[in-house]
């Protein structure tokens, strides 16, 4: 098989609960090389009523994240669903935390950026 028959793999930058090995294992039945990086221009939102978080453009906001590397067309389908139509995938700039380089990755945006659910900043320890 030659490289063009191969799906192209893909890049995502993870916040929230996607940043622990466990949790990614579980979800997508694999352990991805997970690499530390920052999302400049967005805020990491807590949900009033939920777990999890979610991200939106803010003008001053920064990300401490991680990125999972190399997933399949199937992997990236699975994140879709487990997302929901809630989330918006869209592909952004990442700066990584090693090596300062910029990179292009796809992340999940809470659709919504006017909710009133939205406020305070979600902490992975809490």
């Amino acid at each position: 098989m030659t490289s063009s028959d191969q799906s192209p793999s893909h890049d995502v930058f993870v916040y929230g609960s996607f940043q622990e090995p466990a949790v990614v294992n579980l979800i997508l039945e694999c352990s991805p090389v997970m690499v530390s990086a920052q999302l400049h221009g967005y805020h990491v939102y807590r949900l009033k009523g939920r777990l999890h978080a979610c991200i939106s453009p803010s003008e001053n906001g920064l990300i401490n994240g991680k990125i999972l590397t190399g997933l399949t067309d199937s992997q990236l389908e699975n994140l879709d669903m487990i997302e929901g139509s809630e989330y918006v995938r869209k592909t952004v700039e990442v700066v990584l935390t090693d090596t300062s380089e910029k990179k292009q990755v796809e992340t999940y945006i809470w659709a919504n950026k006017d909710d009133p659910n939205l406020y305070g900043e979600w902490d992975f320890e809490v």
